[in-house]
């Protein structure tokens, strides 16, 4: 059984919940941008802190106003799975063009997958970057937000366009019926003409299997379960994979004092600090606007032959660089390869006594719930630019390099919804335009499809 994400990527760049950011010009943050700002942080607050329990989504609101209407009495236009950034740009998208829709998530509350999180995360990308479409993100633009920041700005937007989401949703299979497609849930049956999986690739903890062999006196768990380094045993730490969680997480665990080990083959790293002055003002705009947002698609020879590599690999370290993992104290090791004796072997042979190992090791895409035949050998969807052409009406946004290496982060998840959006009110049935939005709908593009691509 499958459980409805809540969406990455995450998605910081390596293998949590990642970030992305939707298709356009380079937020300005001076003038009327500032302005927007400035009143979404108002707007923010209003549903934060202690007023935060009356006004965020209550489970069942939306879908019994959804009802309300007549959509529990005939197949939904949309069905969309997953409430994350993904869900959620999804959403507004085809809200604007006055389709008929329902997002369902597992979630207890939207934003849950950040806030879950270890307790010191920060995105990668810097606050101009962090918003979804019609909604700025509401701190200075050039500051890395927290992840409870990001949680509570993904829930604000699902109120502030009054998104019609039902909560603690799991999917349990997706089937093809006449004229459209079914889903199976533990709260019951819906049918939907076209559905939108919006999950990020980062579902289900992936463990080795002879995890279970290491000596039960080590304390072990996995990135998504690790929150603070008071949780493990003290003594060294084996942090297995050196991706950006794995070294995010190492530094950490180095700081409070624990001998770490990162094991795991290098993914390369971003040559400048994303924190610097030429970083913040022109190299990160270079980086993720134009060679990951525009240069690293499914569109160009040399994006193709990058997507090959990235899906399997991961991308470079963002935020961490090798010299900050020596500085910090944490032991480079090769990858971790099997058990001997209840301890950890390495590749290169070598045996180390440890009292904990984390597992920074990815994450299965938890797409198994779906019964139809679109995925290839390698388990990977057949799809193009998230339109799966074998199945008419079905759709993914929020995927690894979907169209481009943006496409799991804040910044790059918005154009995606944007395109699949307007694929999908082209198949709509004719007449299936709420009234309420026809004229939203009829009289201008989105904003993504009105900047620059």
């Amino acid at each position: 059984m499958g459980r409805i994400p809540h969406a990455k990527k995450a998605t910081l760049l390596g293998d949590c919940p990642e970030e992305a950011d939707p298709l356009g010009k380079l937020a300005s943050v001076s003038g009327r941008r500032s302005s927007d700002r400035e009143n979404t942080m108002t707007q923010l607050e209003s549903v934060s802190s202690s007023s935060f329990e009356s006004s965020q989504l209550e489970e069942g609101a939306a879908f019994a106003a959804a009802r309300a209407r007549g959509a529990a009495a005939e197949p939904l236009d949309v069905l969309v799975i997953g409430a994350g950034q993904a869900g959620l740009s999804v959403g507004y998208h085809l809200k604007r063009r006055g389709l008929r829709f329902l997002i369902v998530d597992g979630s207890e509350r939207v934003g849950d997958v950040w806030r879950k999180r270890w307790d010191s995360l920060r995105l990668f990308t810097p606050a101009w970057l962090d918003s979804l479409d019609g909604l700025p993100f509401p701190a200075p633009a050039h500051t890395f937000p927290t992840k409870d920041q990001m949680g509570d700005y993904l829930e604000a937007y699902a109120k502030h366009f009054e998104l019609p989401i039902e909560l603690r949703v799991w999917v349990q299979r997706l089937e093809r019926i006449q004229g459209g497609y079914r889903v199976l849930t533990n709260r019951g049956e819906y049918r939907a003409s076209q559905v939108v999986v919006a999950m990020s690739s980062y579902q289900r903890r992936r463990l080795p299997a002879w995890a279970s062999e290491l000596d039960p006196r080590i304390k072990q768990i996995h990135s998504s379960d690790y929150r603070h380094p008071n949780e493990l045993h003290p003594g060294p730490v084996l942090v297995a994979g050196a991706g950006n969680s794995g070294a995010e997480i190492a530094i950490e665990l180095a700081a409070h004092g624990h001998p770490v080990l990162l094991s795991g083959r290098s993914t390369g790293f971003v040559p400048f600090r994303i924190s610097g002055f030429l970083g913040r003002w022109l190299l990160v705009r270079l980086l993720l606007r134009v060679l990951f947002h525009r240069v690293l698609t499914i569109r160009t020879p040399i994006g193709r032959k990058a997507r090959a590599k990235m899906i399997s690999k991961g991308g470079p370290l963002i935020r961490q660089r090798p010299e900050d993992l020596a500085r910090a104290g944490v032991q480079r090791l090769s990858k971790v390869t099997g058990v001997e004796e209840g301890l950890p072997r390495l590749e290169d042979g070598s045996v180390h006594q440890v009292a904990n190992v984390i597992w920074a090791t990815g994450f299965e895409s938890g797409l198994d719930f779906i019964t139809l035949p679109i995925f290839d050998e390698h388990g990977e969807v057949r799809h193009d630019g998230g339109v799966v052409h074998e199945q008419p009406g079905l759709y993914f946004v929020g995927q690894h390099f979907l169209y481009s290496f943006s496409s799991t982060m804040i910044h790059g998840v918005g154009r995606d919804a944007a395109r699949i959006a307007g694929a999908v009110a082209n198949r709509a049935t004719p007449g299936s335009t709420s009234p309420r939005f026809a004229n939203l709908a009829a009289s201008s593009e989105p904003d993504s499809l009105q900047r620059a691509s």
